[in-house]
């Protein structure tokens, strides 16, 4: 289980408001984060992995503390084992497709499953330049799985592509999720992200 128990003050269009948080993910399950622009999403998916740190709260990661404000405490980004699908997908300009995958592994098995999964093969040697946005926005798919994180966060990661990859797409990394036991957090706008199993949970105005 995610307990997240916390408030961070944020700019919204309405001017600055404190974001208050407090709910629970399951552990092993996809759950899509919705609500209205700029209402903080994206911010919470952040302090969820480490990069915002918020002014109260806590919150606890399958019954370990990954931030408590109280006790000034605020588990290393890197220790978190988070994997962060960006919406402006930072990838590194002069890094190759596969050797994106190979900065979070080096196993060469698992980096060509995943390629094949993201129907990239033909593009490992391509530098994200020679890349369309849906392309680019696989590889940063890729790339966030490479390294097998317990819990993986995405950012509206699919709105670059046409439905039928998208499509097609969503049932790989169901089954890999699977098969990793990943728990899934992912921000949309859209209703057909995975299937209805999915949990939702929505943040309001």
């Amino acid at each position: 289980m995610i307990e997240v128990d916390i408030t961070k003050r944020i700019k919204t269009y309405k001017g600055w408001e404190d974001l208050k948080v407090k709910t629970q993910f399951d552990m092993g399950k996809i759950t899509r984060i919705t609500g209205p622009s700029g209402v903080g999403k994206t911010t919470l998916l952040k302090i969820i992995a480490g990069l915002i740190t918020p002014e109260l709260g806590a919150i606890k990661f399958n019954g370990n503390t990954w931030f408590d404000a109280e006790k000034k405490f605020s588990k290393k980004i890197q220790d978190r084992k988070v994997g962060f699908v960006f919406q402006d997908y930072a990838l590194f300009p002069n890094m190759t497709v596969e050797a994106h995958l190979a900065y979070g592994t080096k196993d060469q098995t698992y980096i060509n499953e995943l390629l094949e999964l993201g129907e990239m093969e033909n593009f490992r040697q391509h530098l994200p330049g020679q890349l369309s946005g849906g392309q680019q926005q696989r590889l940063a798919i890729l790339r966030a799985l490479s390294t097998k994180p317990v819990l993986l966060l995405m950012d509206e990661s699919f709105s670059a592509l046409d439905k039928e990859l998208k499509g097609k797409l969503m049932t790989k990394l169901q089954a890999l999720f699977l098969v990793q036991g990943t728990t899934v957090l992912v921000v949309t706008h859209h209703d057909e992200v995975f299937d209805q199993s999915s949990a939702i949970f929505r943040l309001e105005d």
